[in-house]
């Protein structure tokens, strides 16, 4: 457009003028708008007619009552041979657990965490279930029993133990390993509930032979690597970082 000035900025017709502060108010604006002017014309409701579930339906028999109320819309009834039968659940699929790429079957792990933080294992498998590792020091050498554990709890080092011959019993799941707990009589209201005492664990006789069996495997296989001299060391021994050693460089 010509003689038009150029960078004139374009406000709309209610700006800030300071904050908080509108150039018009609601009423003004309502008003400036043209929005009083229009016309408020009433829109009648249609009547929404209350259809009755029900149909009256003529009887004969003079002791029936002469009237029946019968459904419009009748439920679609299931022959006799079908009566009982409901739709079937579906299977619940079990969850299926990754397991790192570094962790396969003979891997010596580094404990993180817990009462055995710090030793070396020995990784024998993953349990279905919950995915947790089965491990084992062995227990001769390091005291660490046929235990599960996390493998975020877990470093995978590079040294491996052929366990291609050791059989791990198949009752070793993670029903094996749940502790069982006995339930407490109920009581009256006044009975002391610290009256029982605490219960220690003990190990139990199938445990204690299935660490002998897996024990005596593990140590066979060990016996067999070229570097058994130093992998007997290796495992009874803790890991621990010493002055100057960053563990995101160390080479496991």
């Amino acid at each position: 457009m010509a003689g038009a000035k150029k960078g004139t900025p374009n406000f709309r017709r209610n700006y800030e003028l300071a904050p908080g502060v509108q150039r018009f108010s609601t009423a003004r604006l309502f008003h400036k708008r043209g929005v009083a002017l229009n016309k408020k014309t009433k829109i009648a409701k249609k009547p929404v007619e209350n259809k009755s579930p029900f149909v009256i339906k003529k009887i004969g028999g003079a002791k029936n009552g002469n009237e029946r109320k019968v459904f419009v819309n009748t439920p679609k009834l299931l022959s006799e041979d079908r009566a009982l039968d409901t739709p079937a659940k579906p299977a619940r699929s079990t969850k299926k657990f990754s397991l790192r790429k570094s962790i396969t079957p003979g891997t010596v792990l580094i404990i993180l965490a817990g009462r055995h933080k710090g030793k070396r294992v020995v990784f024998l498998k993953q349990l279905e279930k919950t995915g947790l590792l089965l491990i084992t020091g062995p227990h001769k050498l390091n005291n660490v029993p046929l235990r599960r554990i996390s493998q975020s709890f877990v470093i995978a080092t590079s040294t491996k133990i052929d366990i291609s011959g050791v059989k791990v019993p198949d009752h070793l799941t993670d029903d094996f390993f749940k502790r069982k707990v006995a339930k407490k009589a109920k009581k009256g209201e006044h009975a002391n509930i610290f009256a029982s005492g605490h219960e220690e664990y003990k190990v139990s006789d199938q445990r204690k032979s299935d660490q002998k069996l897996v024990d005596k495997a593990i140590l066979a296989a060990i016996k067999k690597n070229a570097e058994k001299k130093y992998l007997r060391g290796y495992l009874t021994t803790r890991f621990a970082l010493r002055r100057s050693q960053l563990p995101h460089k160390l080479v496991f």
